[in-house]
């Protein structure tokens, strides 16, 4: 996957913002947030093959699909926390991304309980 296109769109929208804040600040938030989403949006066919390679590793590797759907929710949480944390800096707004990032990460503590509690049963198992 070539990260150049992306990275040129992101450039230009940004230069296109810069200059769109000075006359129409609505405009341009506008336009970020629809570049974002564009950027997005053509990143899903890469999204989906890393998943279909993380699938098949784990396949080989008889780990559980529990624990490899625990995985992705916690790195889908993650983008999306981070996607959403850095739109509400862009638009001025540090503590509602300050919040958003606190929820990213009690929801991802909140989906790896399972794991904490496979981990622990472990571990008594090897002390006993």
């Amino acid at each position: 996957m070539e990260v150049l296109p992306f990275a040129g769109l992101g450039i230009i929208a940004a230069l296109v913002c810069v200059m769109l804040r000075q006359l129409r600040p609505e405009y341009a938030m506008l336009l970020s947030v629809a570049a974002g989403v564009f950027i997005l949006l053509a990143l899903v066919p890469g999204i989906l093959q890393i998943i279909e390679q993380i699938q098949n590793m784990t396949a080989r590797a008889n780990v559980p699909d529990e624990y490899i759907g625990i995985l992705l929710k916690a790195v889908g949480i993650c983008f999306v926390t981070q996607i959403s944390c850095d739109t509400c800096k862009d638009a001025g707004e540090n503590a509602i991304s300050a919040k958003i990032e606190m929820a990213g990460k009690i929801a991802v503590l909140i989906i790896s309980l399972p794991l904490f509690e496979r981990v622990l049963g472990v571990v008594q198992a090897l002390i006993q």
